[in-house]
Formats: structure tokens, C-alpha cells, sequence
């Protein structure tokens, strides 16, 4: 009989393919119905994705938990912690997604520069026989500051010196290898820069890091790129600096309260909305999932995991 395995949430379909041939999935669904189930006690893995919620009930509805797999690089909706003292480990897919969430940060600093999305509407609805548009803002040449300088980080960097831009970062700690400027402070940082792109890990100690006084930092003539996590940036704060001038734009991938940014993103003409699309490729998705599942057999077959969380 095939071992069974929770879906903490609605799973991606490439994952679910991947792991009906093999397992016997069941979930998501209620404490309760968990609580319930007649497999629960002999359930030792978790499946999730990067946005799921796993939270120290679930784990203990699973007596015999192990694993935690997750599919997608962030994981902040783990409770790694609680996981670790279970006895269990965490996993996620990092570096497979490296290349397109760091295309996407470029395509969002370029649309909301060159205001990409205007000029497609403009198009579109005949104004262009009326008369050109309003200039847009040159991206090369631009001062970078990155907000996390992981692998993900470093990949925008490279693309950014493509355009000739001038590269400051800040993180954890300064990484001396790199030849880009540290800043220690995000504040610091975004009074330095025009462009303050975000790919920092989400969860409490990053929880609202962009806020009101960051933004002032940044200045009229500066813009934010967020492709890292929705509660990285205090968003009522944003929607005030987008309003009135604070700051330039914004290019958002990620939003706090995801499927529902705030409406008034919605109407304001200086930002950028994509729907958390920074891994979403075919091929990417599939890489994903394929390695969250190799962690899920590696578990079963008592092998090393492929990609463990920093903290297992």
C-alpha cells in the first residue's frame, strides 16, 4: 500500500501529479476531519507550498510526522521550530527558481519605469492618434539597493549590471566575497538608492521592514520592486507614499493579504500588480515540484534530504 501524505493546503497540480503516482494524498482539511482521519497516526510527511500554513496543531495531529516538504523557496508559513522539537524536518526549493524570480524583478523595474503597462493601454484604447504619451524614466544607470543578497539577490545584481546600475545592498551581514556595496540599514540603503528592490525572506523578523519612514528615505524620485514577501512592506504605508508623492512607484509581485491587495493598488496609476508570479514558468514549476517530491523519497527511502531549511 502506498505510504499517505497531507496536503496542507491546495497544492500546485505539478506537485499533486507528482506525488498521485506515488502516495496516497489526502487533504487539505479541517482540524478536526484530521483529528479524525483513521491514517493520521501513520502519517509522516507534510506536503505544502510556499504560501501554506503549517502550524504546530497540524504537526501534532500527525504523531508520527517527519517531514515537512515544501514546494516553493519561502516557508515562513512553517512553524520550523516546532517542526525541529517534533523531531521533524523542513524542506523547500531553493535555487531552482533563482533565474525567473530575478527575470521578474527586472521586467517590474523596467514596466514601472518605462511605464510598460500604460503604454500597452495607450496603444490599445487609440490615444496615441491623439498625441504621444508622457516620457517614462530611465532605468540605466540607476542606483540599486537589493534588500536580502541570497542566491536570488545576487542573480538581480547580475542583471542589473547589464543595465550599467550601480549596485548597494543590505542583509544579515555583509557578504565580502561580493563586489557590491553593504549598507547596514535598510533605511540607510533606501536614501542611497533610486531603485529598492525587495527578495528578503519573509516571517517576523522582516514582518513591515519597508515602512512609512523607509519610504520617506526613498524619496519622490525613487521606486520599490517586491518580489520577496507581501508583509515585507507595510502596505497602507506604501498606498499613502504612491498618493502623494512620497515616492515615485512601485512594482509589486507579492501583496500581504494575497488574493486581495488593497483596492486602492488597484486604481493608482504609478504601480505595477502581477499576481505572485515570480516562479510561474513551466519549466520552474516543474523543477519544483520535482524537488520537493525527491525530498519526499529521499525521506521514505531514509536517504540525506536534498534541500534541507537552513535551520534543519
Amino acid at each position: 500500500m502506498n505510504p499517505t501524505i497531507l496536503a496542507a493546503s491546495p497544492l500546485n497540480p505539478l506537485f499533486v501529479a507528482e506525488l498521485s503516482k506515488r502516495y496516497t494524498l489526502i487533504g487539505p482539511m479541517p482540524l478536526d476531519d484530521l483529528m479524525a482521519h483513521p491514517d493520521r497516526e501513520h502519517i509522516t510527511v507534510i506536503a505544502a507550498g510556499g504560501e501554506s500554513k503549517v502550524p504546530a496543531a497540524m504537526m501534532d495531529a500527525l504523531p508520527a510526522l517527519k517531514l515537512v516538504s515544501v514546494m516553493g523557496v519561502g516557508y515562513d508559513g512553517v512553524d520550523v521550530q516546532h517542526a525541529i522539537s517534533r523531531g521533524a524536518l523542513v524542506t523547500h526549493t531553493p535555487n531552482v527558481l533563482n533565474d525567473d524570480v530575478a527575470d521578474l524583478a527586472l521586467v517590474l523595474m523596467l514596466s514601472i519605469t518605462r511605464r510598460i503597462p500604460q503604454a500597452d493601454a495607450f496603444v490599445r484604447n487609440g490615444s496615441w492618434a491623439k498625441g504621444n504619451m508622457p516620457l517614462g524614466t530611465k532605468l540605466s544607470g540607476m542606483r540599486l539597493g537589493i534588500v536580502g543578497m541570497g542566491r536570488i539577490g545576487q542573480a538581480i545584481a547580475t542583471r542589473a549590471e547589464a543595465f550599467g546600475m550601480s549596485i548597494a545592498y543590505t542583509a544579515r551581514s555583509e557578504k565580502s566575497a561580493l563586489p557590491y556595496r553593504f549598507v547596514p540599514s535598510v533605511k540607510a540603503l533606501a536614501a542611497d538608492v533610486d531603485m529598492l528592490t525587495l527578495i528578503t525572506p519573509g516571517g517576523a523578523s522582516t514582518h513591515h521592514m519597508i515602512n512609512a519612514e523607509v519610504l520617506t528615505a526613498l524619496g519622490p524620485k525613487g521606486y520599490v520592486v517586491n518580489v520577496a514577501r507581501g508583509s515585507v512592506v507595510d502596505e497602507a504605508a506604501l498606498v499613502h507614499a504612491l498618493s502623494n508623492g512620497v515616492i515615485a512607484g512601485a512594482g509589486l509581485d507579492v501583496f500581504e493579504n494575497e488574493p486581495h491587495p488593497l483596492d486602492a493598488l488597484r486604481t493608482l496609476d504609478n504601480v505595477v500588480l502581477t499576481p505572485h508570479i515570480g516562479s510561474a514558468t513551466g519549466a520552474t514549476r516543474q523543477a519544483m515540484a520535482d524537488l520537493a517530491t525527491r525530498n519526499i523519497e529521499r525521506h521514505f527511502a531514509s536517504e540525506a534530504l536534498e534541500t534541507p531549511v537552513p535551520e534543519c
